[in-house]
């Protein structure tokens, strides 16, 4: 149960950064309301899961979800630039993230 509630975090660090984006630096009301509640959702969550997982392990987790989610929503949605290099590097968080959970270091 503490890695659902560790991907859920790493989703609402997604919907944070998202938030902050469209915040065009907090000058605009209900995105920088949204970061404010999407990052106090995920650090809450991830404080959860750290509860029974290990600190590495868990915060490489959400870290490589949020970046790898954040970097996708950007060049699918926002217009960002795609690149081979870009895909392989998304590819490689993913590898790394997958290698610590078969790694262990959770409960």
């Amino acid at each position: 149960m503490a890695w659902v509630v560790i991907v859920v975090a790493g989703l609402f660090e997604v919907a944070m950064a998202y938030s902050l984006k469209m915040s065009h630096g907090f000058s605009v009301p209900l995105p920088s309301v949204g970061f404010v509640l999407f990052a106090i959702l995920s650090f809450g969550l991830l404080a959860v899961g750290l509860k029974s997982l290990e600190v590495g392990t868990a915060y490489a987790v959400w870290t490589g979800i949020g970046a790898v989610g954040t970097a996708s929503l950007g060049m699918l949605f926002l217009g960002d630039d795609v690149s081979f290099l870009k895909v392989a590097s998304i590819a490689l968080i993913l590898a790394g993230v997958v290698g610590l959970n078969l790694a262990g270091g959770g409960h």
